[in-house]
């Protein structure tokens, strides 16, 4: 499935993309493998790039890295996200403003972002500065230098990240979820890091975690604008070709058994936030399609959302309610967020429980499925617009599935699910025997 593997339902992302035939071309410095929608090549030390031609002034792309929190040692606790941080520091040829210059001089923009499995360093440009967004992504990546004086001003930028992240209680309240969903765990562990785990990095502990993570097996570079993949080709060469092969080197560790659970905790807060959820299975599942469609119709579009029908137009308790499904390589959880009056809570609870129950004992109808699948289909299509979650979906999905699927076989997927399915799957996602809840009021 050519999306990134985490979905939230409220605010829909669609990195849903394509192949459709496949024939093999050898070149000099490169393996060739093109398609209809989309190219790949992949170099001699195991990089891999992936590019979507588009018609656009504009160019997207992205280097994704199969490393991130999960990765991490328990000593190690926020490096991914630090990492993500001080990669723009310096390197060998460029100090910080250099670094931030480079693209924003000609209004381009670099970022990059961490999550529980993975790192990404990405650019937008014009499409006549692509050479400088290849250039700048290769030299931050792999010529950091890590100065110390830049690591600890960054240690300070990030501990005001993770305070004022403490001081959102309907995101803390999600970290906290899933460190009892995935106990004593990496996975369970929030991506910011703490401040005691911050203060204890140096430039030896941030390059360890890159030699031991940082691979080129484990890396695809993904483009889409409007160029060719023989520019790819070019620009691959220039800049990522005269790197030396590396393997990852281990696997990671098992997700820890689960329990269900059920805690509440006294917040000065004027609202009281509540998660309810489960764990599931892993992004390669053949049930994934099923679990997505039944996510988006609890939690979807205002009309869609069965939820927010219920809580909010019926019965006008909640502003807002969240589904999101989460799925990593090996194991996942689907989650049910809503906000509310602390005096509501019970309501609330109750009124969700019984549209769980109507999932679980009633069947949808033909009419019912034919427009949750469409509704779906066509928040697909809609998120597809975007050039830019193209792009990063492009690269999440050759590294998770090793291929991007096309929007036909997406929507063939979709279409597939049954009514049958979607029961079975609420019975065993929405198991009030093994549902947990954390709630703050």
């Amino acid at each position: 499935m050519a999306a990134q593997a985490n979905l939230k339902f409220k605010i829909q992302n669609s990195k849903f993309l394509s192949l459709v035939f496949i024939f093999v071309l050898n070149l000099r410095y490169f393996f060739f493998e093109t398609k209809m929608e989309f190219e790949t090549l992949t170099l001699p030390n195991g990089l891999r790039f992936v590019h979507k031609r588009v018609k656009s002034a504009v160019a997207y792309c992205g280097l994704t890295i199969n490393a991130g929190t999960r990765d991490e040692l328990e000593h190690e606790h926020g490096m991914a996200h630090f990492l993500e941080h001080v990669l723009f520091k310096g390197t060998k040829t460029r100090d910080s403003l250099k670094i931030s210059a480079m693209l924003e001089s000609q209004g381009g923009d670099l970022n990059a972002f961490t999550a529980k499995e993975e790192t990404a360093v990405h650019a937008i440009v014009l499409r006549g500065d692509l050479s400088r967004a290849f250039d700048i992504i290769s030299d931050v990546v792999f010529n950091p230098t890590f100065p110390a004086a830049e690591l600890e001003k960054e240690k300070d930028v990030v501990r005001d990240e993770i305070n004022l992240y403490r001081d959102s209680p309907s995101e803390t309240i999600f970290d906290e979820f899933e460190e009892l969903l995935f106990p004593s765990s990496s996975l369970g562990r929030n991506i910011l890091g703490s401040a005691g785990s911050l203060r204890r990095f140096s430039a030896q502990g941030v390059r360890s975690f890159v030699n031991r993570c940082y691979t080129t097996d484990q890396m695809v570079f993904s483009s889409v604008g409007c160029f060719g993949l023989e520019r790819v080709a070019k620009l691959a060469n220039r800049y990522f070709a005269q790197l030396p092969r590396s393997n990852a080197q281990g696997q990671r560790g098992q997700a820890p058994a689960y329990s269900a659970f059920s805690k509440t905790h006294k917040k000065s807060t004027h609202q009281a936030h509540c998660l309810l959820g489960n764990r599931t299975f892993g992004y390669a599942h053949s049930n994934r399609f099923a679990l997505f469609l039944l996510a988006n119709m609890l939690g979807g579009p205002s009309q869609n959302s069965r939820l927010s029908l219920a809580l909010r137009e019926t019965h006008g308790l909640a502003y807002g309610v969240e589904v999101a499904s989460m799925l990593y390589s090996d194991c996942g959880a689907t989650t049910i967020y809503f906000g509310t009056e602390k005096g509501a809570v019970e309501k609330c609870l109750s009124v969700v429980n019984e549209e769980l129950e109507k999932l679980r004992s009633d069947r949808l109808s033909a009419v019912q499925l034919n427009r949750a699948k469409k509704q779906l289909l066509g928040q697909i299509a809609i998120g597809a617009e975007s050039n830019e979650q193209t792009m990063l979906g492009m690269g999440k999905s050759l590294l998770a599935y090793g291929r991007v699927d096309s929007a036909r076989e997406v929507e063939e997927h979709i279409r597939a699910v049954t009514a049958e399915q979607i029961q079975v799957l609420a019975c065993e996602v929405f198991d009030p025997k093994t549902l947990s809840s954390l709630i703050y009021r």
